[in-house]
């Protein structure tokens, strides 16, 4: 099942805030409903961020209907709204500047149409590189997984969070379809439950073997020797290695590292970001305190406790053993090496 989908004039949305209790699509006609959704969570994950941005910027375009000496500044305005969607995620900027120099390169034409179409062709482009890039690295991981493993992963990196396959789930996919013995541990991920809902969702629709555990298991079952491996996604890795992903990561990078598990990052080149040099650098998204005060609309804490909810947190690069992308498996020291995986065609 697809995140998102490009319909011809607007961008078919699954509305993930729903599963797994409802499979509901929504068509965003405009480039405010595509940020609209991205903003609420209806489409997520930094692949699929980035593909749902690019073909929100070209509905911006189509739904134009100024002058044509006005057009470059309303793209503008286009672009800055879908940028300020949800700031951790770096596939967001590296889509929009993708379409920002498809719109720099037409700049001279007049024929808004031509343009228009242009534009399309790069948001296509841009999901279809997605597409390319996670069955590779979906390729490159299967390599690391034994032929019978445990593997714990932590929120959702699978073809809800991408255009399909998906990152991390797209290597354990690799995995199990080359017939290894594979079994998945999925933590619950709060405060959105990413992992309740969506992770364990997909791989039950895949027939992959998952059990879902929460949060505050996961130790525990490294303790007794039941997991092999952790492989996790990314929003953001720094030219250094430290790598932002979603909140309660870092605590499982160093678990694993106090257990000797093998502790991965799967993102495609475009999660990296070699103008950060540090995790230091990465900007944080802190969310509504309503997602920690309440479960879906549910209460679960005092209406007017203090509340602490950032999306993300950032794992040192001294705990991650690899970081798996399109273009190979990178090892340490990633300072060195993410800048030749980023150069390497």
């Amino acid at each position: 099942m697809k995140a998102i989908e490009w319909m011809g004039n607007g961008l078919r949305i699954l509305d993930q805030t729903k599963l797994p209790l409802q499979t509901l699509f929504r068509e965003a006609k405009s480039y405010e409903e595509v940020a609209e959704a991205i903003e609420r969570m209806e489409v997520r994950g930094a692949p699929a961020i980035g593909a749902a941005a690019a073909y929100g910027y070209a509905l911006g375009a189509i739904n134009f209907n100024g002058p044509r000496a006005e057009f470059d500044d309303y793209m503008e305005a286009v672009k800055n709204r879908l940028a300020a969607t949800r700031p951790t995620a770096v596939n967001l900027f590296w889509a929009l500047r993708r379409m920002e120099d498809r719109l720099r390169e037409e700049r001279d034409k007049e024929d808004l149409d031509e343009i228009r179409q242009a534009l399309i062709a790069e948001a296509d482009s841009i999901a279809e590189d997605d597409r390319r890039m996670n069955r590779l690295l979906g390729e490159h991981g299967n390599s690391l997984v034994p032929e019978d493993a445990d593997i714990l992963t932590h929120c959702n990196a699978g073809a809800l969070a991408t255009v399909e396959y998906g990152t991390a789930l797209g290597i354990i996919r690799a995995a199990h379809a080359s017939g290894k013995k594979i079994h998945v541990y999925a933590d619950e991920t709060r405060p959105f439950l990413q992992g309740a809902r969506l992770t364990t969702w997909e791989l039950m629709q895949d027939k992959i073997p998952v059990t879902l555990i929460a949060d505050n298991m996961a130790g525990s079952l490294m303790q007794q020797g039941k997991i092999d491996l952790v492989i996790v996604g990314a929003d953001r890795i720094a030219a250094n290695g430290d790598t932002a992903n979603k909140i309660g990561t870092y605590s499982l990078a160093v678990l694993a590292q106090a257990h000797s598990i093998p502790f991965y990052v799967a993102a495609p080149t475009s999660t990296i970001d070699l103008k950060v040099p540090s995790g230091q650098e990465i900007p944080i998204e802190e969310r509504s305190p309503q997602e920690i005060r309440e479960v879906f609309g549910v209460p679960v804490a005092p209406p007017d406790v203090e509340v602490y909810n950032p999306a993300f947190d950032v794992t040192p690069a001294k705990y991650i053993t690899g970081i798996i992308t399109e273009k190979g498996i990178v090892s340490p020291p990633y300072s060195v090496n993410l800048l030749k995986v980023m150069v390497r065609s």
